[in-house]
């Protein structure tokens, strides 16, 4: 299977050197670590990349309880789109769909796994965590929760076909 394009793949703006300095002074700091430090709240630091490989190894870095979680969210993201295009950026695995955009990430807070549809506010129902931006809407899943799949599904399926953000 050959790799797609990634989408909202862009040249990095003006201003963007420093942080991609630090980014690359803080891989270059971890030369034969065999497991990703986990930041606050137990994320991944793992490195930019596109494709399947790194979202991968984000989930398999995830801590405890999050890994199953995470390759839950994977496995329905890529059933219900199948295709999708994937990335890791910022410590964050995206999906998105080629030339269109990325329209959902997610990552570890300390109690919880947090996923962000970009688009949110456009998804019936409307995913139930509010954001300080203005379209996005989050879905937490705690460690006890038993999530609804299909509403989860409904709402990937719902934001794969919306225009998605380009970062």
């Amino acid at each position: 299977m050959s790799e797609k394009k990634v989408p909202g793949k862009l040249a990095h703006a003006k201003g963007t050197q420093k942080s991609a300095k630090s980014t690359t002074k803080k891989v270059a700091a971890r030369p034969g670590k065999d497991k990703p430090t986990l930041l606050a709240g137990g994320n991944p630091q793992i490195a930019k990349g596109d494709g399947d490989a790194p979202v991968q190894t984000y989930i398999a870095a995830m801590p405890g309880w999050k890994r199953d979680v995470g390759r839950r969210l994977d496995a329905i993201i890529l059933r219900t789109v199948p295709g999708v295009c994937k990335a890791v950026k910022w410590n964050t695995p995206f999906y998105g769909i080629e030339g269109q955009g990325w329209f959902l990430g997610f990552h570890c807070i300390t109690k919880y796994v947090k996923v962000a549809f970009f688009r949110g506010t456009s998804l019936r129902p409307v995913p139930p965590v509010e954001s300080k931006q203005k379209n996005v809407r989050y879905f937490h899943i705690h460690e006890k929760d038993q999530f609804d799949e299909a509403q989860f599904a409904a709402w990937v399926n719902q934001a794969s076909q919306l225009p998605g953000e380009r970062m």
